[in-house]
């Protein structure tokens, strides 16, 4: 039997060096030194400077070790506000295991208890709605609505939340599984382990129970700015990195220039030339007439004569016909509301003849967006209004007092424009 024949893959490796949290070069400086496992007399004077420093921040979020510590400082501050805590509790779908699996790998709650002047964290980034995953806030009230929580977030924006989807995809792309909750935990604490991914404003950090290399590490490089750390202790393994790591860093730097000179010698034509070969192997297409074609043909129901992807929108639009409701057609896309009603505006826009009404808000909340929208269009201020004459959603969601999500008014506004 013959050998088998294999294919050189030319894998090229790339060191990512710009800092895009952190806006302040002592930090970045004392972050450099655990990276490198050499910390110096500065960065040890900055740490010890944040000792149990006052912040400008009345309520940093706590960063602990440990769950126990966590919890214990949760349930103590929610226990001090008055009144009885409001209980939101997930939905999810698909296997035991995948839901599982979605609640170890994010920081989604089966339940959240809330009580007006919790302090909160958000878990779950959507720049266009004004949080990301780490924004902090607190609770102000609830909506007489839709009984979600309006938060004030650290920086003084009020946010009135929706529910957000977890999902879980296979190898495929397919959806497996997913949870739906409100994007909040209680923020009063929260673990190491779980604040990985988020950037906050400040926080206070209790270092002195360290148990593993790099906590120290994930700890400080959540803030952006040393002002915003208040540390609370220390121990010899909390700047510490794994030696792995150490040994590994520079040579990954040296092949990372490496590759950065090879790139730059290959031309621009030999590159484009590269990027369509490889996207024609994978069955796309590279030239616009093709494309424009494609595009039509998908458009207008006919076969692909390609293996070009149908674009996500018009999957949506195939699911219409046997779609009850939004909430079903997210359902059986596998997708958050607010992105269904994304695709909507696209569909509609594409095909105006085509019939959504079954998608209609109904009673009080079409009735409060039309009447806003009414009276911002009457008053034609120009600064509400888009270059091409769209009524933005931002002066709509102000003068609903922040009561009302953006997805709420976005699949209003589907039926007022």
């Amino acid at each position: 039997m013959a050998a088998p024949v294999w294919k050189s893959l030319d894998l090229q490796t790339c060191y990512l060096q710009d800092k895009f949290r952190q806006d302040d070069e002592r930090l970045i400086g004392i972050l450099d030194d655990i990276r490198v496992g050499n910390i110096s007399a500065r960065s040890q004077e900055l740490l010890e400077s944040r000792h149990e420093k006052e912040l400008s921040i009345a309520t940093p979020t706590k960063l602990y070790t440990h769950n126990v510590d966590v919890d214990r400082i949760n349930k103590e501050e929610l226990d001090k506000l008055a009144g009885e805590p409001k209980l939101f509790v997930c939905e999810h779908k698909g296997s035991e295991k995948n839901i599982e699996k979605i609640f170890k790998s994010s920081l989604v709650l089966e339940t959240l208890a809330l009580k007006k002047g919790a302090v909160v964290i958000f878990i779950k980034n959507n720049p266009e709605e004004g949080y990301v995953n780490g924004t902090t806030g607190t609770v102000q009230s609830f909506s007489p609505i839709d009984k979600m929580p309006i938060v004030i977030t650290t920086d003084g924006r009020k946010i009135k939340l929706d529910l957000e989807d977890w999902s879980l995809e296979n190898d495929s792309g397919k959806v497996t599984a997913t949870v739906t909750q409100v994007p909040l935990r209680l923020a009063w604490a929260i673990t190491i382990h779980k604040s990985q991914g988020m950037t906050l404003d400040a926080a206070e950090i209790d270092l002195s129970k360290t148990f593993e290399t790099g906590q120290g590490y994930v700890a400080l490089s959540r803030i952006k700015n040393i002002e915003g750390l208040r540390l609370m202790g220390l121990n010899t393994m909390a700047l510490r990195v794994d030696p792995l790591i150490l040994h590994v860093d520079a040579r990954i730097k040296i092949a990372s220039v490496k590759s950065s000179t090879s790139i730059e010698e290959v031309s621009k034509e030999r590159l484009n030339e590269i990027f369509e070969r490889h996207i024609s192997s994978l069955g796309g297409i590279v030239t616009k007439e093709k494309i424009d074609e494609e595009i039509r043909n998908i458009k207008e129901g006919k076969p692909s004569h390609s293996s070009y992807v149908t674009p996500t929108h018009i999957k949506t639009k195939n699911l219409i016909e046997k779609s009850d409701t939004l909430i079903k057609l997210a359902t059986n896309r596998g997708m958050s509301k607010s992105t269904i009603v994304q695709h909507l505006f696209k569909i509609k826009e594409e095909n105006p003849e085509l019939n959504i009404d079954k998608y209609k808000p109904k009673g009080e909340l079409f009735k409060l967006v039309d009447d806003a929208v009414l009276k911002l269009k009457t008053k034609n201020i120009k600064e509400n209004f888009s270059d091409d004459g769209k009524l933005r959603l931002k002066p709509v969601f102000e003068s609903l007092n922040g009561d009302m999500s953006y997805d709420d008014i976005r699949a209003c506004m589907l039926f007022l424009v």
